[in-house]
C-alpha cells in the first residue's frame, strides 16, 4: 500500500468498509476487532489519519491521545468490568500493520502473562 491510499481505518470512519462500532465522536471512532484476541477486542482510532502511530499522536496532539484513552475506558465500562489492558503498536517489528494511530482494548478476563490471546 502506498501511502496516497488510504488505510482501512479512514475507509472505515467513511463509511466505505463496514465495522461493529461501538463508539463514536467528532473526534474517535471504536469498533469491535475483526480478528479479536481477547474476549472484548476494539480498536479506538483517531479520526485524522495524520499521525501514523503512537508517539506522532502524542508530540502533536496530547488532548487527543487522552480522549483516545478515556474512550477506551468508556468501552471497557460498557462491554467489561471498566478493567482494560491498552495496546499501541509503534512500528512494523512491535506489530504495526496499520499506520494510522490507533489503541487496541483488550479486557475480558485476561491473566497476567498474556498478551491478549484467549
Amino acid at each position: 500500500m502506498t501511502q496516497t491510499e488510504p488505510s482501512i481505518f479512514t475507509r472505515i470512519i467513511e463509511r466505505e468498509i463496514p465495522a461493529d462500532m461501538v463508539y463514536e465522536d467528532e473526534r474517535v471512532i471504536a469498533f469491535h476487532d475483526i480478528a479479536p484476541q481477547a474476549p472484548v477486542h476494539v480498536v479506538v482510532v483517531p479520526k485524522t489519519a495524520q499521525y501514523r502511530n503512537v508517539v506522532e499522536l502524542a508530540a502533536a496532539d496530547p488532548e487527543l491521545l487522552a480522549h483516545v484513552v478515556a474512550v477506551a475506558q468508556r468501552v471497557a465500562d460498557e462491554l467489561s468490568d471498566g478493567e482494560f489492558r491498552l495496546i499501541f503498536n509503534n512500528g512494523e517489528s512491535a506489530g504495526q500493520t496499520i499506520f494510522h494511530a490507533h489503541a487496541h482494548v483488550l479486557a475480558g478476563g485476561l491473566t497476567e502473562g498474556t498478551l491478549g490471546s484467549k
